[in-house]
């Protein structure tokens, strides 16, 4: 019988879709060979604020869970293409494969679900050297409960007590995880962590200028989130405040303390299913998108994002800070420690005044050693005696905790 093959496991079953409403959460990451992270393991918790130098590896990270990502969707080949092929981002002079790994806690079972990626190149394309599913058991024989298990020309996956070849025309370079989506459905947690990464948002800087998307009128319908150029927003912000009046209220408060004399939003119709937003401040007269600073837009758009009352498993923050006033970061740090409870955040920031209102356990600091990126977190420094007298910004500035600003 082959490893995982021949033991049962109980509580498994499940139809397709099972526990799809559960959030995936990574507490664990390792990746060898991409970029400068030529080998870093490291944990990550709900909310992981990135700092660090540029080119110390904090993009690279998030460039991870978007190839993560694209694998999970079988668009693994197109994603690699669209980054100028495998070469290009293996580590410089040393790097032969890249290598992700990945631990997921299981709701089941005591031990975490252990996702394995390794892409190597071969010729001019690239080959999954192996890719791999397992899970530690809890009893029986010391070895992992194997759901996936794909080397070149021999992909396998659990099924009826055995790992079994595919029936189906396999494609070597899509991952087999994504692949097995598609007809083995059989196990909750298994589809639950694929769709978690295939469902991986990505946010960068906002377009404010004075044609973009955010500053026009929008299609009023029903909407789930912002939009990643906050082409959404408006039709969000509407759905919020009818579906969920309690946290369109809390944004609104939020509004208010971020903007003195601010006092309410309205969402008018300017066409046929289109609408604007209509700020409301002290003046008789309100303001409306293409009038409202840069600065103003990216918060709304912000605070939209972070409220949201189902965001996905994993979500990926570029430089939230952007235009933002000081005062303003102390307040997007309460709303991504807030978020952070619904939605595992990995951001990467150069603002120093945001980790002012952070926690050691929510800073990951990047940094560089002999040209390899180190990611260290800030809570296994021994910060104690110096955060009697200095506050986590003031540390950073000084040199303290590495990752230079």
């Amino acid at each position: 019988m082959e490893p995982g093959g021949g033991h049962a496991r109980v509580g498994l079953g499940g139809g397709p879709g099972s526990g799809a409403s559960r959030r995936t959460r990574v507490d664990r990451v390792r990746i060898r060979g991409y970029r400068s992270l030529l080998d870093v393991d490291v944990p990550l918790h709900g909310l992981n604020v990135l700092i660090g130098p540029n080119g110390a590896g904090k993009t690279s990270l998030i460039e991870v869970f978007l190839l993560l990502a694209d694998a999970m969707n079988e668009r693994l080949a197109s994603a690699l293409s669209d980054l100028g092929g495998i070469a290009q981002v293996l580590t410089r002079d040393v790097g032969d494969s890249v290598l992700l790994e990945l631990e997921a806690p299981s709701k089941a079972f005591p031990h975490p679900l252990r996702y394995e990626l390794e892409i190597a190149p071969l010729g001019v394309g690239y080959e999954i050297k192996r890719e791999r599913l397992s899970q530690e058991q809890t009893r029986g024989p010391e070895r992992p409960f194997v759901f996936v298990d794909n080397v070149p020309g021999r992909p396998r996956f659990f099924w009826e007590g055995a790992l079994v070849a595919p029936t189906w025309e396999f494609d070597e370079k899509e991952t087999a995880l994504a692949q097995m989506s598609r007809t083995l459905r059989t196990y909750p947690e298994t589809e639950e962590l694929r769709r978690g990464l295939a469902s991986v948002a990505h946010f960068a800087t906002l377009d404010v200028s004075k044609r973009a998307v955010v500053r026009l009128p929008q299609e009023l319908r029903p909407v789930s989130a912002p939009g990643a150029n906050g082409q959404d927003l408006y039709a969000f912000l509407y759905t919020l405040r009818a579906d969920h009046p309690d946290r369109y209220e809390r944004l609104q408060d939020i509004l208010r303390v971020a903007f003195p004399g601010f006092r309410m939003a309205e969402f008018p119709l300017v066409a046929s299913g289109q609408a604007t937003m209509a700020w409301h401040d002290v003046f008789s007269k309100p303001l409306y998108p293409p009038q409202l600073s840069e600065g103003t837009l990216r918060f709304i758009w912000l605070a939209a994002l972070l409220l949201s009352p189902n965001p996905p498993g994993i979500t990926l923050i570029d430089e939230p800070e952007v235009s933002l006033h000081p005062e303003l970061l102390r307040l997007l740090a309460g709303l991504l420690q807030e978020a952070s409870m619904r939605t595992q955040l990995i951001v990467a920031t150069h603002a120093d005044r945001l980790i002012r209102w952070l926690k050691p356990d929510e800073v990951l600091i990047a940094d560089k050693s002999e040209g390899a990126s180190t990611l260290t977190r800030a809570d296994t420094l021994d910060l104690k005696q110096w955060l009697e007298e200095y506050t986590l910004d003031e540390l950073w500035l000084m040199g303290e905790i590495g990752g230079r600003p």
